[in-house]
């Protein structure tokens, strides 16, 4: 018997002719499926087997792993916010000395409602059951969580709420169609996008709703490392007597020109690289935080009692309502647990939020309140006055560091909402060869 590339000589085929039922041999490549005719594994399955899902791992060092990377990733914007926050509350002094134990309450609250009850609690804990109950992919993941925009386009994909043509004459011939059985969840998803597709209003009001969130996003990209950059090198004036406001606003200005230029090369990467630092600016507020929080006037625990709210309203009244908008800089930089929740994993976020950075923030705002209630008049430096001189100037250059951490990060993420305008046709566009001026992101001329 001969086969191709072999003769009878080299090749003699041996029967057995008492087997006559043999065995059947499993190939290790294509597996049998447990309910036959229903699924069959092939090489593909297995090499997919081989990628590691992050989202799935139990494996802990893993997750301690990129719970210590987001540190400097996801929460540099609200670790800095303890440079500046009662400074902008307080932007006409402090009225009364319960006024302190009133805003560090509302402080307390606004951390533990939002960032750790809302996000962790609920919106991460969402996500973690979706990935868990629909076998969430991680290219999905990474579509939804990327922003306001991107949660925009993936909807656009899905339904025709879209009000920009923005599409091109291919794109008809793509089908989203999904063979799915009927169930109840389709059912509802079925008359929620038939909803929306037949409603003028509810078109617009989507894109109104991602284009605002756009524009917050924006302006917290602006005004972030403009005052973290500022606030941090403020300190240079209780130090030496020589350093004018003059001078501290030309060097911030430099700080600042030289991380927009530097941004052409990528410095995203930058922020896998920075959570040691992120790590010790958080220890050396707990550190700091302690230390005023017994000296001076462990009292302010008292603020965990709601009423101090009402009664700061009741006192200042529209000047109480105009405070709220420094007390919120306590939670800037919150919404990256979702976004970046596509890079690191559920778990992993929470962890490090929960076991890192809330308890550092609730303990240097409580250190802060404390040695405000001794010190109510400088309130305009409530960062630098309340530092130790021993510690003066290492707190001051870890500062300075984390400031342009968080400033990199928030500007990183302002270039990537253009990218992703750009790409959805929110911005004009005329010039066919481009010109780049930062890591994958182009500005068109008009």
């Amino acid at each position: 018997m001969s086969i191709p590339g072999g003769s009878k000589r080299n090749f003699e085929e041996k029967e057995d002719t008492n087997d006559i039922h043999r065995e059947p041999v499993s190939d290790p490549v294509v597996s049998e499926s447990p309910h036959p005719g229903l699924k069959r594994r092939d090489s593909l399955d297995i090499e997919a087997d081989k990628f590691l899902d992050n989202n799935d791992t139990e494996d802990w060092r893993v997750i301690l792993t990129l719970a210590f990377q987001s540190l400097g990733v996801v929460y540099g914007d609200i670790g800095t916010s303890p440079l500046y926050l009662f400074a902008t509350t307080f932007t006409n002094g402090i009225k009364h000395e319960d006024d302190i134990l009133g805003v560090l309450s509302i402080i307390f609250y606004t951390i533990t409602l939002i960032p750790v009850i809302k996000y962790v609690m609920i919106v991460l804990r969402m996500i973690m059951e979706m990935i868990n109950h629909y076998q969430i992919s991680d290219e999905v993941l990474h579509a939804c969580c990327g922003g306001t925009f991107a949660l925009y386009s993936k909807l656009c994909r899905y339904a025709n709420v879209g009000l920009i043509p923005s599409e091109q004459a291919e794109d008809h011939e793509v089908s989203n169609f999904r063979l799915e059985l009927p169930n109840k969840t389709n059912k509802i998803a079925s008359k929620i996008k038939k909803n929306l597709e037949t409603r003028t209003f509810v078109k617009f009001s989507l894109l109104f709703a991602a284009m605002l969130g756009t524009s917050m996003v924006i302006g917290d990209g602006i005004l972030t490392p403009s005052i973290s950059v500022l606030s941090a090198v403020s300190g240079l004036k209780n130090a030496t007597s020589t350093i004018t406001e003059g001078r501290i606003v030309a060097i911030s200005v430099v700080i600042l020109i030289t991380l927009f230029m530097v941004q052409r090369f990528g410095t995203d990467k930058v922020g896998y690289t920075v959570a040691p630092i992120i790590c010790l600016w958080f220890s050396l507020n707990v550190g700091v935080g302690v230390y005023n929080f017994f000296k001076f006037d462990p009292s302010v625990a008292r603020a965990i009692n709601p009423k101090y709210i009402i009664d700061y309203f009741k006192r200042n009244k529209k000047d109480a309502w105009i405070s709220l908008g420094g007390t919120v800089m306590a939670i800037t930089g919150t919404e990256a647990m979702f976004a970046d929740v596509g890079h690191f994993t559920v778990k992993s976020i929470q962890i490090s939020m929960c076991c890192v950075v809330y308890p550092a923030l609730i303990t240097v705002y409580s250190g802060q309140a404390s040695w405000l209630r001794k010190h109510s008049d400088e309130v305009s430096d409530t960062f630098y006055k309340s530092v130790p001189k021993e510690s003066y100037w290492l707190v001051f250059v870890v500062a300075v560091l984390a400031a342009i951490i968080a400033s990199q990060a928030m500007i990183s993420g302002t270039f990537s909402v253009i990218k992703q305008s750009l790409s959805l046709g929110f911005f004009p566009v005329a010039d066919p060869e481009p010109k780049p001026i930062g890591p994958k992101i182009y500005k068109r001329k008009i």
